[in-house]
């Protein structure tokens, strides 16, 4: 070898050992220099992100969530294969071979850096360099992002060093699948959702364990854009993303060629988005949400993952809402039809582009849903075609449009509505009620999918308003809360925050006070004109009866039943006002009231679930339960944080309430209540009336749940002169318990009421009270506390 050739070599070699030494040297520097920055990648072994609270109903159905970052936390053998190996085909198809980050996309990336470079000073111009992330990295910058300073848009040197050099201790300290486990869990996929079991759910309503291919392709492209890219906000896009990574993952080897094609194409097929109005029980949840953040503060709440069970039966609140809406529905029909208040074409809007969200759910027989009028027919009798109106044209079917008749359009479906349809509001013509444009309601009565084509009827958004709340006697849990007719219009709670009038549902309390104090249902109240004096500067108070009517001398039962007026405001000057307080505060009512007489007819006012808990008293045998709705919560790995257990205490003796209950079946068997009778179930209650009607009550149970309904307007008016307690708000009761009752396993052997030792059972006369033979015409069983029963000699057989 001639000599100068071992000379260069020689000088060659000590070049790049000088290169090298200076490369480790400055790679010694960048390490010195920022290794004390590093965040403690040990952190991760105690990895606990935000995670969703879920609230669970009684048999564990998911009732509500919270969260400030939807992401349910799984381990890397519940994520599927297919969507393991579609995440690292589309985002670092080397994360088995490297350590943190790759030197060959460094290489070609800093190759292009400095093609890139040179472009911009020959063409006077600035441009950033390109990243070269690997997983790992992407998993480094997404966790430490505040501890290596990223921000968006940053590719300094200094971000890029921390950032790979927090990859590379990631490599160091965990495997790979649990890096790709932290790597699935920690980002965001669009929707709200972040991780991919969070992901799946929201797109495919199952685990991310049971994703088909094309459906793993679809959430590992999320990864790249997740706002723009998700299927919910862009299908196309979605689907190309979805097929580039099925191609990716054919490339790789994961899949063969023809699994790939065959899965790109079949169509993006997702589960609607669930909004606000789907929910199943909002009232209920918003009132655990308000509880579990009192209790435990925002932050726990919305980022701890906590699991919250609650006593929320879902069939008994299912039957709550559909009693709810079916009694507000009717109720309002009652008050006329109300001309719509959109009209969509009159907006601008075209008819065949309008969509509303309840659209984007399932429509089945028995729903009330929006529509839009498309097209009148002519009104009967009109005689030039321009009155007529045409068919929608985005229709799919071309019938012809009937004079008088509105087609409307639900989503996809159409209807017709004609006479029958708006029967209801007097007229026989859908024309002189609808215009083209017109946003309605309509009940729907049959569907026929294939033809594109339903049955409805015309419907109308109630203005009134109500609320229903169930409570399980022997625990005080709350099994269904509906706090009005639509969370989404307000969110106002009334079954606990609005404190309303309460009539004649206090009078119960009065004649609780008077059994106490040894009346009894036979002991003789007088119906007759009375009048007392107030006091100085008072006017002169004479109750009167609803019927304007006097039935002289009554039993309390009779009394009690029909609700009669003036024997509960005797019965309640004879017994003290403040008697009648004090019982009203042993059964759970907290508002104000004053020792005036009126108090006998309901002057003061109370919630739902006040009135629900102390109606609850009569059937428990004379115990109040504390309401509750949570019955435990736990933390995210599942151990118990709080529990909580029926707490009771007496409100009245057993045999007073035993009493008291016997009077208020007799409500349901002959009084103001009797509609409720058909049911034929062992059940006690009350109506309640305030003056001008502007409240409607009806609170009941059997011997397992008492059910409290209340129907008003917010603004406390009139509901008509007509709109009692019995009118309104019982067959709203009456709906409810026909469901419960149906529900129930053990409906052809009911439960019976159950009476303390110490009650006496005789037979006496129905209209008088005095003792008559169980066969005697008019004789009823009645119920006396031992030692107060009437002399007889006809005891009960």
């Amino acid at each position: 070898m001639p000599h100068y050739v071992i000379r260069v070599a020689r000088s060659a070699g000590l070049a790049a050992l000088f290169v090298a030494a200076a490369g480790l040297g400055v790679l010694s520097g960048i390490l010195f220099a920022y290794a004390g920055d590093l965040p403690e990648i040990s952190a991760l072994d105690t990895y606990a992100p935000s995670t969703i609270t879920r609230v669970y109903a009684l048999r564990g159905e998911v009732i509500g969530e919270f969260a400030t970052e939807r992401r349910v936390v799984i381990g890397y053998d519940d994520i599927a294969p297919a969507l393991r190996q579609a995440i690292v085909a589309a985002e670092d198809s080397g994360f088995e071979r490297h350590v943190g980050v790759s030197i060959s996309s460094i290489a070609v990336r800093l190759a292009q850096d400095i093609v890139e470079k040179a472009r911009d000073v020959l063409a006077r111009r600035t441009s950033r360099p390109a990243g070269a992330s690997t997983l790992t990295q992407q998993l480094a910058r997404n966790l430490f992002a505040r501890q290596i300073g990223f921000r968006a848009g940053d590719v300094s040197l200094e971000r890029k060093v921390k950032e790979a050099l927090v990859a590379i201790q990631i490599e160091r300290r965990y495997t790979k699948s649990e890096i790709l486990a932290l790597y699935c869990n920690q980002f965001y996929l669009g929707g709200g959702a972040y991780g991919v079991e969070a992901a799946s759910r929201l797109y495919f309503g199952k685990h991310a364990r049971d994703l088909r291919l094309e459906e793993a392709a679809l959430i590992a492209g999320i990864f790249q854009l997740p706002e723009r890219q998700n299927p919910h906000v862009n299908m196309k896009w979605a689907l190309q993303r979805r097929n580039y990574v099925l191609r990716r993952m054919a490339e790789d080897g994961y899949i063969p060629q023809a699994d790939a094609d065959a899965a790109a194409a079949r169509p993006i097929e997702v589960v609607p988005q669930a909004g606000a109005a789907a929910s199943l029980a909002p009232y209920f949840v918003e009132e655990v949400r308000k509880d579990v953040e009192r209790r435990f503060g925002a932050k726990q709440l919305y980022e701890s993952g906590l699991a919250v069970h609650t006593s929320l039966d879902v069939g008994l609140q299912q039957a709550a809402h559909a009693a709810l809406d079916h009694g507000l529905r009717q109720l309002d029909k009652r008050r006329g039809f109300r001309k719509p208040g959109r009209n969509v074409v009159s907006e601008g809007i075209p008819l065949s582009s309008f969509t509303d969200e309840r659209w984007n759910r399932p429509v089945a027989a028995g729903d009330v849903v929006p529509a839009v009028v498309t097209a009148v027919g002519g009104r009967p009798g009109a005689a030039g075609p321009a009155e007529r109106g045409t068919a929608d044209p985005a229709s799919p079917d071309r019938r012809p449009l009937a004079s008088g008749v509105a087609r409307v359009r639900i989503g996809r479906l159409h209807a017709d509505l004609g006479r029958d349809a708006v029967a209801w509001t007097g007229r026989t013509s859908a024309a002189a009620l609808l215009r083209p444009g017109d946003l309605i309601e309509v009940r729907i009565v049959k569907v026929d999918d294939a033809a594109g084509w339903a049955t409805a009827v015309l419907d109308q958004r109630p203005e009134v308003d109500g609320a229903l709340l169930a409570i399980d006697n022997r625990t005080g849990q709350i099994r269904a809360m509906v706090g009005g007719l639509s969370f989404a219009r307000s969110k106002f709670n009334r079954a606990t925050q609005a404190m309303r009038q309460l009539g004649s549902t206090f009078k119960p309390i009065v004649y609780t006070t008077a059994v106490d104090r040894g009346y009894t249902p036979v002991t003789i109240l007088l119906d007759t004109p009375v009048t007392y004096d107030p006091g100085p500067g008072q006017p002169p108070y004479s109750p009167q009866d609803y019927d304007g009517k006097y039935e002289g001398p009554v039993t309390l039962r009779h009394a009690l039943e029909q609700s009669r007026n003036v024997p509960a405001v005797r019965t309640m000057e004879q017994l003290g006002p403040n008697q009648v307080i004090a019982t009203a505060r042993q059964f759970g009512f907290q508002g104000p009231m004053e020792p005036f007489l009126s108090l006998a007819l309901g002057a003061a006012e109370a919630t739902l679930l006040e009135v629900t808990a102390a109606y609850s008293v009569f059937p428990n045998q004379g115990v109040l339960m504390r309401p509750y709705q949570i019955l435990k919560v736990l933390d995210r790995d599942g151990n118990l944080v709080e529990e909580n257990r029926p707490e009771g205490r007496e409100a009245v003796r057993a045999d007073t309430a035993y009493v008291m209950t016997s009077l208020l079946a007799g409500v349901i068997q002959r009084g103001t209540g009797s509609a409720a009778a058909t049911l034929n179930w062992p059940l006690g209650g009350k109506t309640g009336t305030t003056d001008d009607c502007t409240d409607a009550w009806f609170t009941g149970f059997d011997p397992d749940l008492t059910v409290g309904v209340w129907v008003g307007f917010d603004d406390k008016k009139s509901l008509g002169r007509t709109e009692t307690g019995a009118q309104a708000a019982l067959p709203i009761w009456i709906d409810f318990m026909r469901a419960y009752i149906a529900a129930r396993s053990d409906r052809d052997a009911p439960p019976a009421f159950e009476a303390p030792g110490n009650i006496v059972f005789l037979s006496v006369d129905r209209a008088t009270g005095a003792a008559a033979p169980a066969e005697a015409s008019g004789s009823i069983p009645e119920a006396f506390i031992a030692g107060t029963q009437p002399d007889t000699l006809f005891p009960r057989r």
